[in-house]
């Protein structure tokens, strides 16, 4: 008998407050629809940064005086810093480029697609270089250290840098849908506490009443504070919708070329399915909170 007065009070009050009940949820969606956007890029950085992590390389260049005298890396210079590479803890492999394989490494692999730029390089313009693969990438600093002052060598070109900068793209690009996230959720949170404050003073009659044949606080409020969670459950639903429309409608159409250049990790159904969860708990648990923080600081009957 309780949980079906409490079940019809709970559809009473979104039927009487239907405008502020759709409001509420419209608002909730787009805040954890956001919300869940953040938490997608930060996967999708996540194992994008691993991709590259798993392709970067140092690469040590060497002086001009090496570059134009050694180009087969048979001077005592050149096949010393080859041989001592080679046995260095976490290095997976050495390969040495002359000036002419990096001329050749720039028009068929950098400037592929920029004819225009093909055409100006030389082999002036590139020293040659030790491309070293490591198995750690975060052992650059041993490389940096025990070759970047030996003779023969003019710098040592970490890639790793370069991949941290691209990140710091996905970074803002996240950092921005917090940001509206948060701002969407402060008005969902003042919607619902004008939803549960309006709903209970229509209904401050029937409540009155209540408490007078001995039903307690909890009881008359729990209603109010169901209307809040249910609401913003519909809401965390039309997000989770909205997320999988989106990514398979849009998001995938989009990237499509860059996912099959493996230039960033592909965003999965599987990947919607994982923040799904954590977008229910949030929406539901700020609807709780707000309505019960609103109900024990504003209505005292």
């Amino acid at each position: 008998m309780r949980a079906s007065f409490i079940f019809s009070e709970v559809l009473t009050g979104l039927r009487r407050n239907v405008t502020m009940t759709i409001a509420m949820i419209l608002t909730t969606a787009i805040s954890l629809g956001l919300f869940g956007s953040g938490l997608l890029v930060v996967q999708m950085a996540g194992k994008t940064q691993q991709i590259f992590l798993d392709r970067v390389e140092v690469q040590i260049f060497l002086t001009d005086d090496i570059s134009t005298s050694d180009p087969g890396c048979e001077g005592e210079i050149c096949s010393v810093l080859r041989k001592e590479l080679e046995e260095t803890p976490s290095v997976v492999s050495v390969e040495y480029l002359n000036r002419d394989d990096a001329v050749k490494d720039a028009t068929e692999r950098v400037f592929k697609d920029q004819p225009e730029l093909a055409a100006l390089v030389s082999p002036d313009s590139f020293p040659a270089s030790f491309k070293v693969k490591l198995s750690d990438p975060e052992r650059f600093g041993v490389i940096n250290e025990n070759f970047g002052t030996r003779p023969g060598v003019e710098s040592v070109l970490n890639q790793r840098e370069l991949v941290e900068r691209l990140f710091s793209v996905l970074n803002g690009v996240r950092n921005a849908a917090f940001a509206i996230a948060i701002v969407q959720a402060v008005a969902a949170i003042l919607l619902i506490a004008n939803m549960v404050q309006i709903a209970a003073f229509t209904r401050r009659t029937e409540v009155g009443i209540m408490r007078l044949v001995g039903a307690t606080r909890w009881y008359t409020q729990l209603p109010f504070l169901l209307e809040a969670v249910v609401a913003a459950l519909v809401g965390a639903v039309l997000a989770i919708v909205g997320l999988f429309t989106a990514k398979n409608m849009f998001i995938d159409d989009v990237l499509s070329d860059v996912y099959e250049a493996n230039i960033v990790a592909r965003i999965s159904n599987s990947d919607v399915l994982f923040v799904s969860p954590v977008l229910v708990l949030v929406g539901v648990g700020m609807a709780a909170v707000t309505a019960y923080v609103t109900l024990r600081l504003y209505v005292r009957e």
